[in-house]
């Protein structure tokens, strides 16, 4: 009898012995498979960083729809710190490059009835103004008919706390496109929308009853373009 019971013992340590190293082994494999994939996305991502004028025009182009890409004109600071044109184009589209100066990634697309009021603030904040007063300022100058502001004009940004980017695609790694609706001195009774977002992803009305309202539509939390 004892020595039946021995050896079952026996069998029992052997098995889970067996069934030790067998889940060791296979916790092994799986650490090295994740391992292997992660470095294959990133092979076939080939990450680049943002280092030439060509990779400014290439990822800020990606703030435009696919289909104006190729006739949009690009702005912004080149990569020696000039403000220059890095595209010409004519379509419907200004892109406004991320600042390579600057940590992250921020790139814009907006539709060129725009330009005059984007291009006022640009030279309001070179002569040194606050947010407060370049606000003020084009207030003033929306209401007089000196900047116009054609409502419905969007403007897309394309922005990312990383600023390297997949050479095959142009995506900025990490990258999520939010959209702004200009409504010039609407309010949230004036189109019926809320001054707060109701959920992630929802549309709401921001700056309400000034020269600024326009409609704000981000991206969820974990969405990326």
């Amino acid at each position: 009898m004892k020595h039946v019971l021995s050896t079952l013992l026996i069998a029992a340590l052997l098995g889970s012995c067996n069934s030790s190293d067998k889940s060791k082994s296979a916790s092994a494999e799986s650490t090295d498979v994740d391992t292997t994939t992660e470095a294959v996305a990133k092979i076939e991502k080939q990450l680049k960083k943002i280092e030439t004028d060509e990779d400014l025009i290439a990822t800020a182009l990606m703030a435009a729809p696919a289909e104006s890409r190729a006739t949009s004109k690009v702005i912004g600071y080149n990569m020696a710190g000039e403000f220059v044109t890095l595209k010409e184009g004519d379509s419907e589209y200004i892109v406004l490059a991320d600042d390579p100066k600057k940590d992250g990634f921020n790139a814009a697309c907006y539709h060129k009835d725009l330009d005059a009021f984007m291009a006022r603030g640009r030279a309001l904040r070179a002569e040194g103004k606050s947010a407060d007063e370049i606000f003020a300022v084009r207030e003033a100058e929306v209401k007089s008919g000196k900047i116009k502001i054609t409502p419905g004009s969007a403007l897309h940004i394309y922005y990312g706390p990383n600023s390297a980017y997949d050479v095959e695609t142009s995506k900025v790694d990490g990258a999520k496109l939010r959209y702004v609706i200009y409504t010039p001195f609407a309010t949230s009774a004036s189109i019926g929308l809320p001054e707060t977002p109701s959920a992630p992803n929802h549309p709401w009305i921001m700056n309400p009853g000034t020269h600024r309202a326009h409609i704000m539509i981000s991206p969820l939390e974990n969405a990326i373009e």
